[in-house]
């Protein structure tokens, strides 16, 4: 009898319960042959998803196993949703997937599929084969839309140098498939001395579950789906977050398909013979494929993603995603309303939805390839909704009879699609019941042997270990692209960049303002790097609503420099699948109050990219974002945010606040080379108040103008990450004030009227605030042995306080200070004055500590 509680051992005990009862077919059939009329899979194909889904499951029940005795640190299993095999092998293996965390069979299939071990199309050049019996829809009847028709240069694109995951064929031989005595194909296993893919793929997934540091994608970080050679981009837990990212994949993998082959704007050549073309890592028809749960169709991130997809789709812009929503009825034990889900789907603008029962593996691929080639076809998004089942509650410590009745457990397990595949191999005479509980066992004491392998592998076992993929630096490259970048733009590419200038160099502009600064640092990227992109609301047509974008439009064109949607989840989650797909993304959010809505694309997906892929993939993007404080008689909280807190936690993310025009344009160059170079995501805070500020110390002496450097200086102009700038008033001697940002300006006042009461000062400005430069810190505070340090951020959360910190961990003995604003948000008009920093408090502040 077995429990109501679904045990690992319940659900083994009623599979071969139910495998036994099942009468054999009158006759055997040839695996070549259909497993039905109409029915869309040959018995070799039945067979090969079988074997993807028992793997899955074996792989359930040993993470069971080993985390009973305390070696297995992962438990949420796929048990019900083996069905997500059939979409795996709907796809092509080089299309990108970023997978919900119950995908086992699905990656199972896909490692099988790139080996070329199964009977499913795998090179990447086959087009998909209409579902037979399938009609076309209503949509598919309908004439393209002008925008979706194919250019020349689209037809003509030679394919990637490199296409991640394509398979090795799409035969492999249906005796093989069906494998001697019911087991898997001879050659594979044993006799042949190797695995094959389906017992790699187990490896893979049981070095995730004991923290494995020889786990091939995350490296023991955590137990995640992904594989750069099957084009699986690992995903974290974090409900949905992934789905923006798949969005903004799609969107830049269309773009790159309708470049022209040398990755040019159409009708114009800015860049002569500069930089090199964008290229994807997949195919050029590739689609994206993003899976998520039914409980999450309810989180902002899904929402964001499904209306940015609509969105576009609307405007006529192309963007192939599939999104699939395997519905179980339960996030954890929360239920999803009955045909919530399904009306929720269904009512997405630009959307084409796609159901089927996901535990019925006929009905299932069927789906999968009609939505999938659908896809394909038109380069639209589209959602395929699967019913499944939940078998063995949400995790291992999950006490379903809590909130779930005895009936609900027992219907789902009439539902596993495991043994429903096995039903129908034996209704159709593919094989015996005996035979594929053989294929079962064998395939269980393999993965078994293979968890008990993995045990004694070693674990990360030093800080330094696990963070080495987080954020690696290399400033010796990244001088050098800049470098590179200058001897392109003063040699090869002059012509193109007086071009792109219009013949009005803005090193011949004569001093220019932050704002200006920042704009032609940003024209002269775009023309070293021919895959950066710049978006974001309002920076195209009206060039940002402080002018900071102002003609990039023009001089690259709207494939390039483009308004998006109001919604910062997925102006991030666009730049992200960008960078993901080989552009370099350059987003800005419009004000730094508004990071807030989004900041865990930051947070749980950029700066994690490189930390769950030991560094096999990577998300190079530079964020603007406008912000800080001190714009007088404007904004009130929303336009005035002076909080960094949320980014200088992030582990990895440089964060950059150029306060003068000259270390703007240097700054702007080595974020981008940053990105290019180790694939950092970089945050640019630009002092709003800073923007068009031309006076220093009196009206009209243009003390904050400066002269852009052109391309014969950017080498020893060169603003390396966490590097501070140093300046001197005074005698420098008895006094340092380390600032940023508002600060600066702040600070050099300050400093010119205690240098006329014969106090000499050092202000550092810190220029980075992650990494924070501190050895230059360290090394300035030690020269006068007195510390000021000026804060226009919180006290609480501040940067002053990790400025602090810096100086305690690097030795510093000396007197030290702090000003800063008040724990408030920035109110409206005067009263602001009140809570920030003002450089009375500046001077003040340095003659209480000089008094000491």
């Amino acid at each position: 009898m077995l429990s109501d509680v679904t045990t690992p051992q319940d659900l083994d005990d009623r599979f071969r319960e139910a495998l036994a009862g099942l009468a054999a077919a009158p006759r055997r059939r040839d695996p070549a042959e259909r497993v039905h009329d109409g029915a869309p899979l040959t018995g070799a194909q039945l067979l090969d998803l079988f074997d993807a889904q028992v793997t899955s499951r074996q792989l359930d029940l040993a993470g069971r196993w080993l985390r009973s005795f305390g070696e297995g640190f992962y438990t949420i299993g796929s048990a019900g949703h083996e069905g997500n095999a059939a979409v795996a092998a709907a796809l092509r293996p080089g299309d990108p997937a970023l997978l919900h965390y119950r995908s086992g069979a699905f990656y199972c299939l896909r490692a099988a599929q790139a080996a070329g071990e199964v009977a499913f199309p795998g090179p990447e050049g086959e087009t998909d084969a209409p579902t037979p019996g399938a009609q076309a829809t209503p949509a598919e009847a309908e004439p393209a839309r002008p925008e979706a028709a194919p250019t020349p240069s689209d037809a003509e694109e030679p394919p990637p140098e490199t296409e991640v995951g394509a398979g090795a064929g799409a035969e492999t031989g249906v005796e093989a498939a069906v494998g001697a005595a019911g087991g898997p194909a001879a050659g594979r296993d044993g006799a042949a001395g190797r695995e094959d893919a389906y017992a790699g793929a187990a490896r893979d997934v049981l070095r995730g579950m004991v923290a494995s540091a020889r786990e091939p994608i995350a490296g023991g970080r955590h137990k995640v789906f992904g594989r750069a050679d099957l084009a699986i981009v690992p995903t974290t837990s974090t409900i949905a977050s992934h789905l923006p990212r798949a969005v903004g994949a799609g969107l830049a993998l269309e773009r790159l398909r309708r470049r022209d082959p040398a990755g040019r704007r159409a009708g114009a050549d800015p860049l002569g013979d500069v930089g090199q073309p964008p290229r994807s890592p997949w195919p050029p028809d590739a689609i994206v494929v993003c899976s998520f749960g039914d409980a999450s169709v309810n989180h902002a991130s899904a929402t964001a993603a499904f209306n940015t997809a609509g969105w576009y789709d609307h405007t006529g812009l192309r963007i192939p995603v599939l999104f699939v929503c395997e519905d179980n009825g339960l996030g954890i034990s929360v239920r999803s309303p009955k045909g919530w889900v399904e009306a929720t789907l269904r009512s997405k603008p630009g959307i084409r939805y796609f159901s089927a029962d996901g535990t019925d593996p006929v009905q299932a691929y069927e789906a999968a390839v009609e939505a999938a080639g659908w896809v394909r076809r038109h380069r639209r998004p589209a959602v395929l909704h699967l019913s499944t089942v939940r078998l063995m509650g949400h995790a291992g410590a999950d006490a379903e009879a809590a909130y779930r009745s005895s009936g609900e457990i027992a219907a789902d397990l009439d539902r596993d699609p495991l043994l429903a595949t096995a039903r129908l191999l034996v209704a159709a005479g593919v094989a015996t019941a005996d035979e594929l509980l053989a294929r079962y066992d064998e395939r269980g004491w393999q993965v078994r042997r293979i968890a008990e392998e993995v045990l004694g592998e070693p674990k990360l076992a030093s800080a330094a270990e696990v963070v080495a993929e987080t954020a690696p630096r290399r400033p010796a490259r990244v001088a050098r692209a800049v470098a590179d970048a200058a001897t392109r733009a003063g040699g090869p590419g002059a012509a193109a960049r007086a071009d792109v200038f219009g013949g009005r160099l803005p090193e011949a502009a004569g001093p220019l303002t932050l704002a200006q600064s920042i704009n032609a640092a940003l024209a002269d990227g775009m023309l070293d790097h021919p895959g950066m992109v710049v978006f974001g609301e309002d920076v195209a047509a009206r060039g940002g609503v402080y002018g900071v974008t102002k003609g990039l439009r023009d001089r690259y064109g709207a494939a390039r420099v483009f308004d998006t949607l109001l919604d910062e989840t997925s102006i991030l989650g666009l730049g992200l699948g960008a960078g993901l797909a080989g552009l370099l993304p350059v987003p800005e959010i419009q004000y730094l109050a508004y990071l807030h809505n989004a900041e865990d694309q930051l947070r749980g997906e950029a700066a994690t990219m490189r930390f769950f892929s030991s560094g096999a993939f990577r998300n190079p993007m530079v964020v603007r974002v406008p912000g800080l404080a001190y714009q007088e008689g404007f904004g009130g909280h929303f336009h005035n945010d002076n909080s960094l807190a949320v980014l200088r936690d992030v582990p990895g993310l440089v964060i950059a606040v150029p306060a003068r025009p000259d270390d703007a344009a240097a700054m702007v160059r080595t974020c981008l080379a940053s990105a290019a170079v180790d694939g950092s995501v970089c945050v640019l805070v630009e002092p709003i108040a800073l923007y068009h500020t031309r006076d220093l110390y009196t009206e009209g002496d243009g003390e904050w103008l400066a002269d852009y450097a052109g391309p014969g200086a950017w080498a020893a102009g060169h603003a390396p990450v966490g590097r501070a700038r140093v300046y001197g008033v005074g005698s420098a001697e008895d006094v340092t004030i380390v600032t940023f940002g508002n600060g600066v300006p702040m600070s050099l006042r300050a400093a010119a009227t205690l240098a006329d009461e014969g106090i000499g000062s050092r202000v550092v400005d810190l220029r980075w605030i992650a990494p924070l430069p501190v050895a230059d810190i360290v090394r300035e505070a030690s020269v006068t042995g007195r510390v000021l340090v000026v804060d226009e951020t919180r006290r609480s959360g501040g940067v002053g306080e990790g400025v602090l910190a810096a100086l305690v961990d690097g030795g510093y003995v000396g007197a030290a200070r702090r000003v800063a604003s008040v724990d408030s948000f920035v109110p409206l008009g005067p009263a602001a004055r009140e809570v920030l920093v003002t450089e009375d408090a500046i001077t003040q502040g340095a003659r209480t500590l000089l008094a000491r």
